[in-house]
């Protein structure tokens, strides 16, 4: 698909804005080895991601954004802090949205910066609206690491904690988890197979792909889990409350620092907010009427553990995000084998953004 020239000028100006606050410009190939994204993600990325075979390369994938390759080239670089900019084609399947693009231009700004998270959090945000300044958009923010720190800090198995921060991304899916793990309820189905002596006794021939280790694995792990008291209805309401905040940056504050008096697990998740608004604050950002959203950044891709917003346009609420960014520490952890950096960091689509100025 090609792109318009306006699309290309707009992202050329982005990126050299970004690059004259000191960062380096990143390139990155179109095809990327498919394994990091597979490894990271699971096979659930098959469904949003465009993938092929190479001969000689293996499995390879076109590039769904620039963060991973990035973070790579970072990690193997050891330059901190570091900032980068780039601007190029990105490629994500849209199979419940057919009136949005599956490819398109993206340019972003990414910092890598351990000394000061809450100002480099500001950096970035303030980066990406100037770069969006005089378009009729507003800003929606969210903290993903408040609700990975209420769920680390229930009162429950690891392995129920383990499973629900891998679904934190999937939200109908974290809400089953939820309400299964808050009940003593267990199906007619499930209490047989796990008061069964001998679970296979009359099971047939062994088919698919799991060997009967592996289902006996899984059988250990549901009969440890029925044995595990429910997760109390008061965490469960503490957990739902936060997922509920919807108000202005400054209300919602107040509001977590008062449910971090019966849930303390969030208090440093919910300091560090405090330290970000003052952050933006300083930076010029009207704070007092900054939105945020207790579930905002559920639904992109896995590697947000922290800080999340995008701008929308104002007068547009079916269209895309004009821009998005966020906070991803642990997947420099992932990828840097053990040494993590602090990042953060943001992308605009200059399509979207050319398609807010006035006729």
């Amino acid at each position: 698909m090609p792109t318009s020239p306006e699309t290309l000028t707009e992202a050329r100006r982005l990126r050299d804005l970004f690059a004259a606050k000191g960062a380096q410009v990143f390139k990155a190939d179109v095809l990327q080895p498919a394994d990091t994204l597979l490894d990271l993600y699971g096979e659930d990325i098959r469904a949003r991601a465009y993938l092929t075979t190479d001969p000689l390369r293996g499995e390879m994938v076109l590039r769904p954004d620039f963060t991973v390759p990035v973070v790579q080239m970072h990690m193997e670089a050891h330059a901190d802090p570091a900032r980068y900019t780039y601007a190029g084609k990105v490629f994500r399947k849209q199979e419940t949205d057919e009136t949005r693009a599956n490819e398109y231009v993206q340019v972003g700004y990414e910092v890598f910066d351990g000394q000061n998270p809450a100002a480099a959090d500001a950096e970035v945000f303030a980066a990406i609206a100037q770069g969006l300044a005089g378009l009729p958009v507003r800003a929606a923010t969210g903290d993903i690491g408040v609700l990975m720190a209420a769920v680390r800090g229930l009162r429950t198995t690891d392995a129920r904690k383990a499973a629900l921060l891998r679904h934190i991304w999937r939200p109908s899916r974290f809400r089953a988890l939820m309400k299964r793990f808050g009940s003593v309820k267990v199906t007619p189905a499930r209490a047989a197979l796990l008061a069964a002596d001998d679970p296979f006794a009359d099971a047939g021939p062994d088919i698919g792909l799991r060997s009967r280790e592996d289902v006996i694995a899984r059988i250990d792990a549901l009969r440890a889990d029925a044995a595990a008291p429910p997760i109390a209805a008061e965490e469960i309401a503490l957990i739902d409350a936060i997922l509920a905040l919807r108000e202005t940056a400054p209300n919602v504050l107040s509001a977590l620092r008062d449910i971090a008096v019966d849930m303390p697990a969030i208090s440093d998740a919910v300091s560090g907010m405090g330290a970000r608004l003052e952050a933006l604050a300083d930076r010029g950002v009207d704070v007092a009427t900054l939105e945020f959203e207790g579930s905002y950044g559920r639904t992109s891709l896995e590697y947000y553990d922290g800080f999340v917003f995008g701008f929308y346009a104002t007068d547009r609420p079916d269209h895309p995000p004009v821009a998005t960014g966020g906070r991803y520490d642990a997947l420099t952890a992932q990828l840097g084998q053990g040494r993590a950096v602090p990042a953060v960091g943001g992308v605009i689509r200059p399509d979207l953004a050319l398609g807010l100025l006035p006729c």
